[in-house]
């Protein structure tokens, strides 16, 4: 049986590693609950490049840690009556292809990995201020205020074996309800949103391996996370934002044995555009950085979107 100071030491590098896991990361997605026509869809292919250093607050034997990932993802989109409320769901696929390098206990260590991430769904629905509208009501529809919930859900179906260290799949379930506001006033749109991420058991993480002979259990803490967005129309479907959030929590235990020093305190800053190309088709582009990271990763993130939307079927 392992003892509890290197149960510690594996159950602060996996804390790391699923920080390292970029769809799992805590998002920044300005104008999350704006309400559009029902019977909207869309098609988005995006690709995110993260860069940056691991922040191990002392908790394993690893220095100058750096990750370099890149993630294509492709995501659809749908709008719907629910109750007679404004919703949508989106459902997105990553696939990640990364370096991990640092050095562990005086060695230059780097790890390549390739392959898919947990797959995402989210549900929102519009509480108030977001009744579902066809296109004709839609068109006469002035925003004010709307405060929407929705539950997003990471699915274990990415790329795990339990013999490894750094996996792109976590090999559990990840849930996270929330609830966001937005008001608009003219030009401008303020966005909050708070929720919670809360997570399964990871029942086989690290085990019967030539390190750890027997299977182990890893969980987590839940983690509270704020979001805020401040965007501006330039013109219609062309629009910016500057965006923001900070959660906390996560603490890791392997086999019951809690690491505090892998509580999460971290915050980011980015900035968003929108620009419509046609009717149909619109691109986005996004910058977003670490301001204050107390554990976990501290990357530089650029993104860019393709979007092809419709209503009804596809034209």
């Amino acid at each position: 049986m392992r003892n509890k100071p290197e149960a510690k030491w594996l159950g602060g590098l996996w804390g790391i590693l699923l920080i390292c896991s970029v769809c799992h990361g805590q998002d920044l997605t300005p104008r999350a609950y704006v309400i559009t026509p029902i019977h909207s869809n869309a098609v988005i292919v995006s690709n995110s490049f993260f860069s940056g250093n691991l922040m191990f607050n002392g908790t394993v034997p690893i220095t100058d840690a750096t990750a370099n990932v890149n993630a294509p993802i492709l995501s659809i989109y749908h709008s719907l009556n629910f109750l007679g409320r404004s919703a949508n769901f989106t459902a997105s696929l990553p696939y990640g292809v990364g370096n991990f390098e640092g050095n562990v206990l005086g060695k230059e260590t780097n790890v390549y990995r390739s392959g898919l991430f947990d797959s995402v769904f989210r549900l929102a629905v519009n509480l108030t201020g977001g009744p579902a509208m066809e296109l004709g009501e839609f068109r006469k529809y002035r925003q004010k205020t709307v405060l929407g919930a929705s539950i997003k859900v990471v699915a274990p179906t990415g790329q795990y074996d339990p013999k490894k260290l750094i996996n792109y799949g976590a090999n559990r379930w990840a849930f996270k309800p929330e609830f966001g506001y937005s008001r608009r006033i003219g030009h401008w749109i303020l966005d909050g949103f708070c929720g919670v991420w809360l997570y399964t058991k990871n029942p086989e993480f690290f085990s019967q391996n030539e390190y750890v002979p027997i299977v182990q259990s890893q969980t987590q803490d839940p983690i509270v996370a704020l979001e805020g967005h401040l965007s501006y129309d330039v013109r219609s479907r062309f629009w910016v934002s500057l965006d923001g959030n900070f959660w906390r929590g996560g603490r890791t235990s392997l086999n019951g044995v809690e690491n505090p020093n892998t509580l999460q305190q971290n915050s980011r800053l980015g900035v968003t555009g929108s620009v419509p190309l046609t009717r149909n088709h619109s691109i986005k582009l996004s910058y977003n950085r670490g301001t204050y990271i107390r554990f976990g990763g501290n990357f530089h993130n650029l993104s860019v979107a393709w979007q092809y939307s419709w209503l009804g079927r596809p034209n």
